[in-house]
């Protein structure tokens, strides 16, 4: 962003931050859109006025896809391309990373990462994303390189022009970060793409959850862009629990301000996750928006957005930077979703909120040596997303005996509304674990200073159960997951809570999409989003859907999402929240969908449409680009120029 002199008329200052802005993000360059992820891009040629005619421009299939039978994980495609040049660069469920001619979708090369087909994450492989760096304005080997951070825990670093290793990058072009120290049990996991800042490579991990009472540290570790080498590491963790207590983790994508060369980390929960028993001591560094200098790794600020995490409420997203009004002058901020339905907006140089947060009284714990958190951080605006509450009385269902079976699920469990802990009765969570918000983030229309952010409404339940009395038969209902939390004395059954038909238990909608106004903190509109099947029965628009994914916003004035249930990529207009316009997908696409202009200036809407198992959806594999009309061309894996 350039400089803004105090003395400029607000009006010229955000004309020439617009302007810079569309200029910086000419192409889609990372993950997303840019290093402050703002999914935005500024081309207007497809627009409220013409959206309707969009039509398929090309398809390529990854030649990918498996429910995860016959011993081989299930794929999910959940990736977001970026643009470098007249090529899209992205990566396959598998770990392979792809370049496609932007224009046609042909593919132009592809390096294979050679993941283990045996290693999976939650039983899938997939990949969200690549990074690009572009340090070297020529042509040389490898001085634009891509870099993948994959399942199995290793990052590889390829030219962007041809798909080779580069292979003076760690050791033969890799870095095995599981070879690495991260002071505790288990392993690391990769699904987000790393963040670029300036020469750095900068990456953290995902592990998993309510496993082990001494998880791994959530390490974030800054690597040079050429050479590998390790610049430094940060620990969340503080240095006297590092033996006893681990995550914290970051799994979801980072955001990097480029003028200040600052990372910002969205950390997870420590372990176990749902127990606290390990942890007595605060872990302020937990479940919080973290800002480091990303040349050295120290430490500058950090805002907490729940205390002694007890409900797995991780920052499932990457923080997003932008500009507001504010006050009659522009204010760099962070705005971060979070699974409990809040939006945090904070100040981008020192984490105060720029909307009064307030540390309010929230239930205790009953389990035996758990110290809940007396009170919890909730913002004054904007208001939540999502409903926080549900009683036994207001549970939900199609027909009668669904809201009777769920008025009886409901009913057993211990509820206090939003921060129930855990508990060996049963407790009420509401928003479920899913959230709220996940990783799929929010949209920024830096223009009209508008975050667009897609939540998902769903009530689960959480049960410690003593380890010598439980029993799967008894304790483990269909649809529910079970985790062992090693070394404690409780294991922990938690799912979402649904009717016998398969319906949720708590009213619809079950998913909205909401556009907030940053400069007040409220709302600009909030309509329900997607459709689902239920008993074979498509549910009807104001039902909305759960959804995995996130929205894109353009300079034309629209929104674009998929993420639900149902296969189809959706417009709405960024005004009103009207939907505009419904383009069918082989399968839904559980992604987010990307922008650009190719080489002749067209613009196309990207989208990965893979369906998902865990949605109980068809499968597919393509990646899927509208535009304006024009011919359709399709190609497949190994199909190259």
């Amino acid at each position: 962003m350039p400089v803004l002199h105090p003395t400029w008329p607000l009006g010229l200052a955000l004309f020439l931050w617009t302007a810079s802005l569309e200029a910086a993000e000419a192409n889609w360059s990372a993950y997303g859109g840019g290093p402050a992820g703002e999914q935005y891009h500024p081309a207007t040629d497809i627009n409220p006025g013409n959206v309707a005619q969009l039509e398929v421009a090309w398809v390529y299939r990854t030649g990918e896809s498996s429910e995860g039978s016959q011993g081989n994980p299930g794929t999910l495609l959940q990736v977001t391309p970026i643009q470098f040049e007249d090529s899209l660069l992205l990566c396959t469920a598998r770990n392979d990373i792809v370049a496609l001619d932007a224009s046609t979708g042909r593919e132009r090369w592809r390096y294979a990462a050679q993941v283990a087909r045996d290693t999976a994450f939650y039983g899938s492989q997939y990949c969200r994303g690549v990074a690009l760096w572009e340090g070297l304005k020529t042509e040389s080997p490898c001085s634009a390189r891509v870099f993948e951070a994959t399942i199995d825990g290793v990052i590889h670093a390829v030219d962007a022009r041809t798909g080779q290793r580069c292979r003076d990058f760690g050791s033969d072009g890799r870095i095995d970060l599981n070879a690495l120290d991260y002071l505790g049990q288990g392993r690391i996991f990769n699904t987000s793409p790393p963040a670029i800042a300036r020469d750095t490579v900068i990456v953290g991990g995902a592990f998993y959850d309510n496993k082990h009472g001494d998880a791994l540290d959530g390490l974030i570790r800054g690597f040079d862009v050429r050479s590998g080498r390790l610049k430094w590491s940060w620990n969340p963790i503080p240095p006297h629990l590092s033996k006893s207590v681990g995550g914290a983790n970051a799994w979801a994508p980072l955001a990097v301000d480029t003028s200040r060369n600052w990372v910002f980390i969205p950390t997870g929960s420590p372990s176990y996750d749902v127990l606290g028993v390990n942890r007595k001591d605060p872990v302020p560094k937990a479940n919080a928006v973290v800002a480091l200098d990303a040349e050295t790794g120290e430490f500058i600020w950090s805002f907490q957005t729940v205390h002694h995490d007890l409900w797995d409420y991780d920052l499932a997203s990457m923080p997003t930077l932008t500009t507001i009004d504010w006050q009659g002058k522009p204010r760099d901020v962070v705005v971060q979703g979070t699974k409990q339905g809040f939006v945090y907006v904070l100040d981008r140089d020192t984490g105060e909120p720029v909307f009064p947060v307030e540390d309010k009284p929230v239930p205790t714990s009953d389990v035996p040596g758990e110290l809940a958190s007396p009170t919890q951080p909730v913002p004054t605006r904007p208001p939540p997303l999502t409903s926080q509450r549900i009683t036994a009385d207001e549970a939900w269902g199609p027909l009668l005996f669904d809201r009777l079976s769920c008025r009886k699920k409901l009913a057993a469990l211990h509820n206090e509304g939003l921060f129930t802990p855990p508990s060996l009765q049963g407790s009420v969570l509401h928003p479920s674990f899913l959230g709220g918000i996940n990783w799929g983030g929010i949209a920024i229309d830096p223009q009209r200073q508008l975050a667009v952010v897609n939540s998902a409404n769903l009530v689960a339940s959480v049960t410690l159960i003593p380890r010598t009395e439980y029993e799967p038969k008894k304790h483990l209902p269909e649809g529910f997951s079970f985790y062992e939390m090693r070394g404690a004395p409780y294991v922990l059954v938690r799912g979402v809570l649904r009717s016998p038909t398969g319906a949720p238990c708590n009213p619809p909608p079950w998913g909205r999409l909401t556009a907030i106004d940053l400069r007040s903190g409220e709302f600009a509109w909030q309509v329900p989003f997607g459709r689902a099947v239920i008993a074979g029965l498509r549910t009807p628009e104001q039902w909305g859907a759960p959804n995995q994914g996130g929205p894109l916003v353009t300079g034309g004035g629209l929104v674009f999402i998929a993420a639900s249930p149902d296969p189809y990529l959706r417009a709405y207009d960024i005004r009103t929240g009207h939907l505009l316009w419904e383009g069918e997908l082989p399968v839904p696409a559980f992604a987010s969908p990307m922008t650009y202009r190719d080489a002749s200036g067209r613009q196309l809407v990207v989208i990965a449409a893979g369906g998902s198992a865990g949605f109980e959806t068809d499968l597919d594999d393509a990646i899927i680009a509208f535009a304006l009309p024009g011919p359709v061309k399709q190609h497949s894996r190994g199909e190259l120029e």
